[in-house]
């Protein structure tokens, strides 16, 4: 039964919790175990197992509340907050994790049947007086054992027992008077600690969404009782609705209360949240600045708001309105109204889950972000605990939410900070889906003229992307500012957009054709003849170029004076090489393999692999594909990946690293690439490649497996230069490698020590620094004295003003958004190359990226 709920003490039937056996085994009774402390349920009741197996598995959806340094147990908190300890053999402590590998870390969310310890049997049964495994309820004086197994289990498939919370009449357990001592004698916990300390908060507007989520995330990686005080208020520090209902500001002092084990280490997480400002927690969001407070109607009819995302527009007004989803009708019946909101929960957060999967399969990175935010929210203890207490009282599940959500879209708009304000819109999102889930019902889809510029009072996320893009040329809100979840989706997609443009903007009809210039800040409800002429043109000028380009992409991207580039483009899956062929790719310059290792606990096996890997070299029609190893680890996780985290990811454990501390995995990857036919149509590239001795170790590899597999052919094998240290040594590298690629996003980002992701050095992170271009011409440079060429996959291969210098500089492959391959061959066609090649040696002694470009749109002005 699946209720992520916490039950009301009373007025409602006790929610039931099958666990599954989490290993194979024999039950056996805890009355039977040879050690008083758990016989006699000093650490909580419930069941032994004599175990036939050695692999540990999570034996229900929840989070990791506890794993003990010692690697021997783990305790999880159930969706509905039974906590459920699996303890490793007797006396296992004093072994200090020897024959013990965990494969979670603390406040990971875990499903039923994920991985959580692995150990050697024989190693531990040998030092230890007993392998008995314990399976306790370890909140039992909350949660009682309503079913038992007996006899054989099997890990994840047999019901082991299930669990309830705790009626008043059932018997209580036995004294449990030395269960700190218990839990300190077996390693499975420690006493219980209390400690409080002052933060400053170093947020810019406060604890809005993104500090208020950091905050929740510490707080959520430790067991025990996390609340912050300000202003007389004490809140729930895992709620992100209740951190951003205290009001801060940057420079508030507030008093962090932990109660618990590890209350040392869980109040120096959460005060370092309340601390340390995110990188992206300045005073503009995305490089926007936050909404100001809008300026109504322009002379000439033109109506002003802030530009949210910029771009020029022609289009016809569709009006959205706020759709009001009203709470079904009662149930009468206590049990039923439990299950509609459970379910109705889970179906949205499983909507939200897909969204999140479908966002991080397109790389949509922004997207994602707001959906995880979504998530958060949806899980707010604050909220979900309200709409349980005002259903065990007898309100119906749909209005006690809406109630719940109202009241703290209450608190939020009284605060008088515009960042939180924004977030009452992604609440009532999820009110409305979470009663439309109740209801059964789905909201009517909005008609759009071909070219829709969409005006609304404020915009949720889902309302947004459930509408169709290519029908969307502009977005106006009269709410909502420039750091809203829509505004920055609608940056991220390319729609022009304005917000915070008051209610003068409800004045435009449905229909109107306007001029939507958010450039400007303006939207022209009256346009003349003449200015929607203007602007057409302007559009119809850069489609103009594009069609054109397009019309040609099948002919070779070549130089007035015979200069051959070939232009590729970078993918992610079969239907985008499809989609590359169509847009006239040479080839495959990035085929980035993450996708087929994300979301799943285990890795993906070596026939999955070569039939993904097949797929896309059968869709690119004899063209050549550059497949990427797996270049994961640091700020890439995987589930199945037990890499520890790191303080500082961007240098750590990813790229081919991760493949040298799995070697498994690396060589099932390999395997499955040299399966794939014809061999000669696969290149394979290694990320993060930092000096000769990590290719030559990966060579090496290679040759054994072609060899065990009696292949006699070798595919080309290259690497990627991402790190300053690769292009000094591209020599070296080209001695060995069959091709170098640049990956000028990372390189410059490691040339120039600025954190990519980082909205506040958005303009100074750009590839055409004198120092990266220097680097690149010391990459070809190296290529050149071994007859090797060199690509660029990064993101400056799309840059149309960087072109004619890549050109110039040597580079002979571009793998760009296959968007663009038309354009890019267009204007190689335009180039000489000699002419490149001397005014990028010129360009390269300017003092900056910004001088660079400059010149370089001068010189070139037609890029």
């Amino acid at each position: 039964m699946d209720r992520m709920l916490r039950w009301p003490e009373s007025g409602a039937k006790l929610a039931e919790l099958p666990l599954s056996s989490p290993l194979s085994g024999i039950v056996v009774p805890l009355d039977d175990v040879p050690d008083p402390v758990f016989s006699t349920r000093m650490m909580g009741d419930g069941l032994a197992i004599e175990p036939l197996s050695n692999r540990i598995l999570s034996p229900c959806d929840g989070v990791v509340t506890h794993r003990h340094r010692a690697g021997h147990a783990v305790t999880l908190t159930a969706e509905n907050g039974a906590e459920v300890l699996i303890h490793v053999g007797i006396d296992t402590v004093h072994l200090e994790g020897r024959g013990f590998t965990s494969h979670v870390q603390e406040g990971a969310r875990v499903s039923a049947g994920d991985l959580l310890i692995t150990f050697d049997i024989d190693q531990v049964a040998r030092a230890v007086p007993s392998l008995l495994t314990l399976i306790l309820i370890a909140n039992s004086d909350e949660y009682a054992i309503s079913w038992r197994h007996s006899g054989n289990v099997e890990a994840g498939k047999t019901r082991l027992l299930t669990t309830r919370r705790r009626d008043p009449k059932d018997a209580p357990l036995s004294p449990r008077v030395s269960g700190e001592v218990a839990a300190m004698r077996h390693g499975v916990g420690a006493s219980v600690e209390e400690k409080r300390a002052e933060a400053v908060v170093a947020h810019h507007g406060g604890l809005h969404a993104r500090p208020a989520a950091m905050v929740q995330a510490a707080a959520r990686r430790f067991g025990g009782e996390v609340t912050v005080t300000f202003g007389g208020r004490t809140v729930n520090a895992r709620s992100v609705v209740a951190l951003m209902g205290l009001g801060t500001k940057e420079g508030d002092r507030v008093t962090v209360n932990v109660r618990g084990a590890s209350a040392d280490a869980a109040l120096a997480g959460v005060v370092a949240a309340l601390q340390t400002a995110d990188a992206k927690d300045g005073h503009k969001e995305n490089g926007v600045p936050a909404a100001t407070p809008s300026r109504g109607r322009l002379p000439g009819g033109a109506i002003e708001g802030v530009c949210a995302s910029p771009g020029l527009a022609v289009g016809r007004v569709v009006r959205l309105g706020s759709v009001d989803v009203e709470p079904p009708p009662a149930l009468g019946n206590l049990d039923g109204e439990f299950e509609r909101l459970a379910n109705a929960l889970a179906t949205v957060r499983a909507e939200v889950a897909a969204a999140i999967r479908d966002a991080e399969a397109r790389h949509a990175r922004q997207e994602h972000d707001m959906f995880v935010a979504h998530q958060a929210l949806l899980d707010d203890p604050e909220i979900v605990s309200n709409t349980e207490r005002a259903v065990g009282t007898g309100v119906s599940a749909g209005l006690a939410y809406r109630n719940a959500v109202s009241a703290e879209c209450t608190v939020l708009s009284r605060l008088g900070n515009p960042l939180l304000a924004e977030r009452i819109t992604d609440l009532r999102d999820l009110e409305r889906r979470v009663l439309l889930a109740m209801s059964g019902e789905a909201l009517p889809e909005p008609e759009l003229f071909e070219q829709s510029i969409i005006v609304a009072d404020d915009l949720a996320l889902s309302e947004f992307t459930r509408l169709d893009k290519s029908r969307i040329v502009g977005l106006c809100t009269a709410k909502g500012g420039a750091t809203s979840h829509v505004a920055i989706l609608a940056r991220a997609i390319g729609v022009p957009g304005l917000v915070a443009m008051g209610p003068t903007l409800f004045s435009v009809a449905h229909g109107t054709e306007v001029v939507l210039d958010a450039n400007g800040g303006r939207l022209e409800t009256t346009p003349s003849a003449n200015h929607l002429a203007t602007a057409r043109k302007a559009m119809s000028d850069r489609a103009a170029r594009h069609a054109e380009a397009l019309a040609k992409v099948g002919l070779p991207a070549i130089t007035r004076d015979g200069h051959r580039i070939e232009v590729a483009a970078n993918i992610a899956t079969e239907s985008d090489a499809r989609e590359s062929v169509q847009q006239g790719a040479d080839g495959v310059g990035l085929l980035r393999t993450e996708l087929l290792f994300v979301d799943r606990q285990d890795p993906p096996t070596e026939g999955e692999q070569l039939a993904a890997y097949q797929a896309v070299i059968n869709a690119l029609e004899g063209r050549s594909a550059i497949i990427r190893t797996l270049d994961a680890g640091g700020d890439k996780p995987l589930p199945f990946l037990p890499f520890p985290k790191e303080d500082n990811p961007a240098l750590g454990l990813r790229g081919i690293r991760s493949g040298f501390a799995e070697p498994e995995l690396l060589d099932t990857q390999l395997r499955a690439l040299l399966g794939v036919r014809p061999l000669s149509a696969c290149r394979i590239m290694l990320p993060m490649v930092s000096d000769a001795e990590e290719l030559l170790f990966v060579r090496k590899r290679l040759d054994t497996l072609a060899s065990e597999m009696g292949l006699t052919e070798r595919p080309s094998l290259g690497v990627m230069v991402e790190v300053p240290s690769a292009a000094l040594l591209a020599d070296q590298l080209a001695r060995h490698a069959d091709f170098l690629s640049l990956g000028t996003n990372d390189l410059t980002q490691y040339t120039l020590a600025m954190d990519r992701c980082h909205s506040g050095f958005a303009e100074k992170l750009d590839g055409l620094h004198p120092a990266v271009l220097r680097l690149i011409a010391k990459t070809v440079e190296g290529a050149t004295r071994h007859g090797k060429w060199v690509g660029i996959c990064g993101a400056l291969a799309s840059d149309l003003d960087a072109l004619p210098i890549l050109v110039g500089l040597g580079v002979t492959e571009l793998s760009v958004s296959a968007g663009v391959v038309a354009e890019v061959k267009a204007k190689v066609r335009t180039l000489e190359y000699e002419a490149c090649r001397r005014q990028t040696v010129i360009l390269m002694n300017l003092t900056s990226a910004k001088e660079i470009r400059a010149r370089a749109r001068a010189l070139w002005p037609d890029a």
